[in-house]
C-alpha cells in the first residue's frame, strides 16, 4: 500500500491510524470493540464484544441466531472458523417437493445458527479478558436502549413490511406498529435476558438449556423441523484457509461452504493480465475484472457446497493451469455471457480488529436476509436465520437441500499476508458482491497502490446474476459507453445497497491503517 495522503474520491471519512484499531458497520459497536482493547483485552476480545454487540444494534442485518465465519492471525499463524450451521436432520428433498426453490421465509428455511457457539470457540482458544464481559456492552443496550442511527431505521421500516404476518417478529422489533425512527431510542429487555444466559451457561442454554427448549418447542408449535438433538449436535469447525498468490501477496478464505473460492479464481484469473498496465478506473481495468469474476461466478455456482458433497475439491479449481487457461479464455474487446443463478443476501454484517501484540481479526456474522427467516422465538429477542434459502432443489447438485447438511454461504471474511506474515483484513458486505469487494480491494490496494480508505470510497462495479453489471456513480461516461461496446449490459438505476460495505485493517510498521465504507454508519476506531 502506498499514498496514504491520497484522496482520490469524494469521501466524508478518514483512515484511523493507531495501534489498536477496531472497524465495522455501526460506531457503537466499534467502541465496543474498543472498551475491550481498553480494558486489556487483544483483538479476539474486541472482535467478539462487537459482534455480540451488532446482534442487538443492526439486527437489520445479524442476530443471536445467525452464523458466523472467521479468520484470525494469533501472532504466529492464521486460523479459518466455520460457524455455520447445518439443515435439520429431517429434511430432505422430498420435504421440498413441488417447490421450484427453497422458501425464503418460515421454519423451511431455519437452518442451526452457529454465532453463539462461535463466540464462545473463539474466546476458549484465543481471548484475554472473561467471555462475560464480552457479552456486557450489548446487554447494556439492549436494556437501556440505544438511539436507532439512520440506515438502519431505513433497513428496519422495510423489514418491518416483509415481515407483516410474522406477529412475534412485529411483538419484538415493532412494537409500537412501526419500526424505529432515526434517532428514536429502541429497547429489547427479550435480548438483554437471552444474552445474559448465554453469558452466564458459557453457550450451553443456546444448544442443550433453556433457550434450545425456546426455540425447539417454537419450532414443534410452528410446524418446524428443527428439534432439540439438532441444536445439542450443532459443532463448529476449525478449518484450513485457502489461498491464491496475488501480485506478491495472498488472499486467505475460508473453504466451502462458503463462496469465498469465488474471490481466489477471480483473482487466480487475473494474476495472468497485467492490470497495472490499464489506468484506474479505465474501460479496460473494470472489463478485465468483470469478466475474471464471471468466470469464477460460474465455477462457484457449479461446484461449492457442502465440502462432504463436492465432487471437485476447491484446490482443483485454483491449479496454476486451470487458472492459466481460464485467463486465456477472456477477450479484451468483448463480453461473456455465461449463466449463473447465485443467491442474494440481504443482511450481513462484517467487523475486523487487530492489537499492538500482532493478533488480526476477520470476522463475519449474519441472518442471510436482513431479519432472517421471520421466525423470533417469543420472549428472547432470537431472530433465526434463513440459510436454508441457500440450499438447491436441483436433484443430483452438490448443493441440493438434505438433511445435516450445510447450505452454500455467501459470507466470507478475507485475509492477507505476505512472506507468511499478515498484513490485512478485510471484508466486503452484501451476499453476491462480497467476493466481487475482495477482488476490488486486492486489486486497488495492490495494483494500483490506493490506501485503504481510497479503496473503500471508490466507485464500484458489480456483476449480477445474470451477468449484467451495474455500476455506481463516479466512473465517467466514456468508460460506461466503451464498457457498452465491448457487449457488456448495464443496468439502469442500480440501488446503491448492491455494492456492499468495506471494512479494512492494514498493517504497518508501527501500528495499522483503519478504514470504514462511507456506504455504511459505522466507523474505524482505535488508540
Amino acid at each position: 500500500m502506498q499514498r496514504l495522503s491520497e484522496f482520490p474520491y469524494p469521501s466524508q471519512r478518514m483512515p484511523v491510524l493507531a495501534r489498536n484499531v477496531v472497524a465495522t458497520s455501526q460506531p457503537l459497536a466499534a467502541q465496543a470493540g474498543l472498551r475491550m482493547l481498553i480494558q486489556g483485552g487483544n483483538a479476539v476480545d474486541a472482535a467478539l464484544a462487537t459482534a455480540i454487540a451488532l446482534t442487538v444494534l443492526e439486527p437489520t442485518s445479524n442476530g443471536i441466531g445467525g452464523d458466523v465465519f472467521a479468520l484470525v492471525w494469533d501472532g504466529g499463524r492464521l486460523h479459518g472458523f466455520n460457524g455455520s450451521g447445518r439443515s435439520p436432520r429431517a429434511w430432505s428433498r422430498k420435504r421440498f417437493a413441488g417447490l421450484s426453490q427453497m422458501p425464503l421465509y418460515g421454519w423451511d428455511a431455519v437452518t442451526v445458527p452457529g454465532a453463539v457457539d462461535a463466540w464462545v470457540r473463539l474466546s476458549d482458544r484465543f481471548g484475554r479478558l472473561p467471555l462475560a464481559d464480552l457479552f456486557a456492552p450489548a446487554i447494556e443496550y439492549a436494556r437501556r436502549g440505544f438511539m436507532v442511527a439512520p440506515v438502519t431505521a431505513q433497513r428496519w421500516a422495510t423489514a418491518v413490511e416483509l415481515y407483516r404476518d410474522f406477529p412475534d417478529f412485529n411483538q419484538t422489533f415493532a412494537p409500537q406498529g412501526r419500526a424505529p425512527l432515526p434517532g428514536e431510542l429502541f429497547r429489547c429487555p427479550d435480548q438483554a435476558r437471552t444474552l445474559e444466559a448465554i453469558a452466564v451457561s458459557h453457550g450451553e442454554s443456546f444448544y442443550r438449556g433453556t433457550l434450545a427448549e425456546k426455540i425447539a418447542h417454537c419450532a414443534h408449535q410452528g410446524g418446524g423441523a428443527l428439534t432439540l438433538d439438532d441444536l445439542a449436535g450443532h459443532a463448529s469447525e476449525w478449518v484450513e484457509p485457502i489461498s491464491v498468490a496475488y501480485r506478491g501477496k495472498r488472499l486467505h478464505e475460508i473453504p466451502p461452504n462458503g463462496q469465498g473460492l469465488a474471490a481466489l479464481i477471480a483473482l487466480g484469473v487475473l494474476e495472468h493480465h497485467d492490470l497495472h498496465a490499464c489506468a484506474v478506473d479505465s474501460a479496460d481495468s473494470i472489463h478485465l475484472q468483470v469478466e475474471a469474476m464471471k468466470i469464477a461466478v460460474a465455477e462457484a455456482h457449479r461446484h461449492i457446497a457442502d465440502r462432504a458433497s463436492m465432487v471437485v475439491a476447491a484446490s482443483d479449481l485454483l491449479q496454476p493451469d486451470f487458472l492459466a487457461r481460464r485467463a486465456r479464455g477472456i477477450r479484451r474487446d468483448r463480453a461473456a455471457r455465461p449463466t449463473s443463478q447465485i443467491p442474494t443476501d440481504r443482511g450481513t454484517v462484517y467487523l475486523t480488529a487487530a492489537d499492538e501484540g500482532g493478533q488480526m481479526v476477520s470476522f463475519i456474522q449474519s441472518n442471510y436476509f436482513g431479519f432472517g427467516s421471520g421466525i423470533v422465538v417469543p420472549e428472547t429477542g432470537i431472530s433465526l436465520q434463513n440459510r436454508g434459502y441457500g440450499f438447491t432443489l436441483a436433484e443430483g447438485h452438490p448443493n441440493c437441500v438434505a438433511g445435516g447438511k450445510r447450505p452454500y454461504h455467501t459470507i466470507i471474511p478475507g485475509f492477507v499476508t505476505q512472506a507468511h506474515q499478515p498484513l490485512m483484513s478485510l471484508g466486503v458486505m452484501g451476499g453476491h458482491m462480497q467476493p466481487q469487494g475482495h477482488v476490488q480491494m486486492m486489486v486497488r490496494i495492490f495494483d494500483y497502490g490506493q490506501n485503504p480508505q481510497a479503496a473503500c470510497d471508490a466507485p464500484r462495479w458489480y456483476v449480477a446474476e445474470d451477468f449484467r453489471i451495474a455500476l455506481e456513480p463516479g466512473f465517467a461516461a466514456q468508460v460506461v459507453a466503451d464498457l457498452k461496446a465491448r457487449g457488456h449490459q448495464i443496468i439502469a438505476n442500480a440501488p446503491a445497497s448492491l455494492f456492499g460495505g468495506a471494512q479494512i485493517i492494514y498493517r504497518l510498521a508501527d501500528g495499522y491503517c483503519g478504514a470504514s465504507d462511507p456506504r455504511k454508519e459505522g466507523q474505524a476506531v482505535g488508540w
